[in-house]
């Protein structure tokens, strides 16, 4: 009998815990740091890592950096909730049901085109905002959709987690991944676009054709409700355009706004009361039915909240620059060539403690950037070391509280996405390898 992954949830705990653990293990130490005009944020001085007081995270301080991570991810739980409650208020309405027979009504006889065309509006959004936590309230309907199709629960999350995670990693605009690194790696905005873009498509196309030639391997079928028969009305897809429009001031909030997770949940709190107001539900009909669709949330928004304590701990135990000295020295005494391409599974090591992309890319690039000026090649190509390591990683990562959320929510065992999206992600790495040679 093979053995089992545990619950997501004690998954989360037990790396926790793993966490303190390391913080007796490993030596404390710190770089020196230095403010940012521009954002704010403490950038790490290059080759000024230094051993500092040990301070080990003993049982009590890691059973109150749960609570702690869960106050860290406020925002991000706060979103989860309030874009479950909207969708789930779409649902409530019927329209949702209609639309999803409509579709694979339509499509019946060619399956695998809506996969394909489904993956693209997750990897747009994955490359213009970095979309993520807001998939877990759309995993239901997918489900419903991929079984409509004659498929499973690991095609619903190609389709949305692989396709958006894909799409982030290579997105030439993505603000919290390539964006960012660019500016902290002091490169221009959108610089090497043409490359970046090609790199994009072609990543996407990759994973779209892993994910249709594997759906005939999904073997994972929840029981979900039938796909009604029955046919869209106008008004369906006026409750779906309301309750996707917040995605587009969102996205220009984040391009041009500095907007992040809090403007998003005041979108969603608004569209989700024109959705129950349009469809007749009344006031109180529609606070009651948008608060059921939040308590169906609450569980996956709470392990993002897990997720973070893992970084807590760490921080607390000041190991995290030790990681990083420990992954980033090495790189100082191989061929300029061969530190080039240790830097995307460095990138991607270093992303299981440091799960936040934009906090990645704030420690690393002062770091490997200027190492690249050492072994003669281009800071372009840490950057896209940076997304094809750490940016990809987001799709298996085991302290992605997110994506567990997902899985938890598809009714998939870790272990067997695993064994779908490892593949999957390697195959699409290889355009991360080819567009570093590029630049090199």
């Amino acid at each position: 009998m093979r053995p089992r992954f545990p619950h997501p949830f004690i998954l989360l705990l037990c790396t926790v815990v793993v966490a303190a653990a390391l913080t007796w293990v490993l030596p404390a130490g710190a770089y020196d740091r230095q403010p940012d005009p521009a954002t704010g944020r403490e950038l790490v001085v290059q080759g000024t890592y230094h051993r500092i007081d040990p301070a080990p995270v003993g049982p009590m301080q890691t059973l109150l950096a749960v609570p702690k991570g869960i106050i860290a991810g406020a925002d991000v739980i706060v979103t989860i909730l309030f874009v479950g409650g909207a969708f789930a208020l779409l649902d409530k309405t019927g329209a949702l049901g209609r639309l999803v027979s409509s579709l694979v009504g339509r499509f019946r006889r060619r399956p695998r085109l809506v996969v394909g065309l489904m993956c693209l509006p997750f990897a747009t959004l994955g490359a213009l905002e970095n979309m993520h936590e807001e998939i877990i309230a759309l995993v239901p309907v997918l489900l419903v959709l991929s079984r409509g199709l004659g498929f499973g629960a690991v095609t619903a999350l190609a389709i949305s987690l692989g396709s958006a995670v894909v799409g982030a990693a290579f997105g030439p605009t993505n603000p919290f991944a390539a964006g960012i690194a660019l500016r902290f790696a002091e490169l221009p905005p959108l610089s090497a676009g043409g490359l970046r873009l090609a790199m994009l498509l072609a990543a996407v196309a990759l994973w779209i054709w892993w994910t249709v030639s594997q759906v005939k391997n999904d073997d994972v079928h929840p029981e979900v409700g039938p796909v009604p028969v029955a046919t869209a009305t106008g008004r369906d897809g006026i409750l779906l355009a309301l309750v996707l429009l917040p995605f587009a001031p969102y996205v220009y909030g984040v391009l041009r706004l500095d907007w992040g997770f809090n403007e998003l949940s005041a979108l969603f709190l608004v569209a989700g009361f024109a959705v129950g107001l349009v469809a007749r539900m009344g006031l109180r009909g529609t606070a009651e039915k948008f608060l059921e669709g939040m308590a169906g949330m609450l569980a996956a928004s709470l392990f993002v909240g897990v997720a973070r304590a893992i970084s807590v701990v760490l921080s607390e135990g000041h190991i995290i620059d030790t990681i990083l000295y420990g992954l980033a020295t090495p790189l100082d005494d191989v061929p300029g060539f061969l530190a080039a391409g240790l830097m995307v599974p460095m990138q991607a090591i270093l992303h299981i403690p440091v799960a936040s992309n934009s906090g990645q890319a704030v420690l690393t690039m002062p770091i490997l950037a200027p190492l690249a000026d050492l072994l003669g090649f281009s800071r372009q190509v840490t950057v896209l070391a940076y997304q094809t390591g750490a940016a990809l990683m987001d799709g298996v990562s085991p302290t992605n509280g997110a994506m567990l959320a997902m899985l938890l929510a598809a009714g998939v065992p870790y272990e067997r996405w695993l064994r779908f999206a490892i593949p999957g992600l390697l195959l699409v790495s290889i355009v991360g390898f080819v567009g570093m040679a590029l630049a090199f």
